[in-house]
């Protein structure tokens, strides 16, 4: 598997012949210089979203549409593109599992919030969720944002993934403690991968305290662009 973070929660990750744009936010994102944007989303098969802000799916109707692939997310959120936008889309939910070509995901709980601007107010087309992506025998934890959940239990216990991809920023989700936290109480994993985080000065700029709280644990920190071969 190979994963590329392009700033902030948006990865390009390419597993199992396929490439997931998973909360790709491109445009407006102070991490992710105008110059790489091609790079990040060549080549792309499907758009994987975890809810409604606009810093995890700001560019999703540009980018289905330039791309023309489909979006996999929320049933109520992928509805609503899918009659507003017409955009292809897989919707499902939590508990539910999707077969994208050979790559199972599973939508699993967060706790955060989920909406959109819209000319009336806030829409809210759903709820906040992570995903267990697994191939090959190998699972991965994509947190989206959230706090941490007694939850986590029942997503080791069923799922054992041994990579985390962790919101870990603060202020809008778990920062860094919270986050080694759940990693150390409710899951064994092999590699941690914080996201969430530098793109903003209120957020932690730093992933020390995670990885002085997880001695044994691979925790890598990501670099934009850079791609990892997991």
């Amino acid at each position: 598997m190979k994963l590329t973070w392009l700033g902030h929660s948006s990865f390009r990750m390419e597993i199992g012949g396929q490439t997931l744009l998973i909360d790709p936010w491109l445009n407006g994102n102070p991490m992710l210089d105008e110059k790489h944007h091609d790079a990040a989303i060549a080549g792309a098969t499907r758009i994987l979203l975890t809810h409604a802000h606009f810093d995890h799916v700001a560019d999703t109707v540009e980018l289905a549409r330039k791309l023309d692939i489909p979006v996999v997310g929320q049933f109520d959120l992928m509805s609503h593109w899918e009659e507003h936008e017409g955009l292809a889309t897989v919707g499902f939910n939590k508990g539910g599992t999707v077969d994208l070509d050979g790559v199972k995901v599973t939508m699993v709980h967060a706790t955060h919030s989920s909406s959109f601007a819209a000319p009336n107010g806030p829409h809210v087309p759903g709820t906040e969720c992570g995903y267990m992506i697994e191939h090959g025998g190998r699972t991965i934890y994509f947190s989206g944002d959230t706090d941490v959940m007694a939850d986590m239990q029942v997503f080791h216990d069923l799922h054992a993934p041994e990579i985390g991809i962790l919101c870990a920023g603060g202020h809008f989700t778990m920062d860094m403690r919270r986050a080694a936290y759940a990693a150390r109480t409710f899951f064994d994993f092999k590699t941690v991968i914080p996201c969430h985080y530098r793109t903003f000065p209120l957020l932690e700029q730093s992933a020390d305290a995670l990885k002085e709280a997880l001695p044994g644990v691979d925790v890598i920190e990501p670099e934009v662009m850079k791609t990892l071969d997991l």
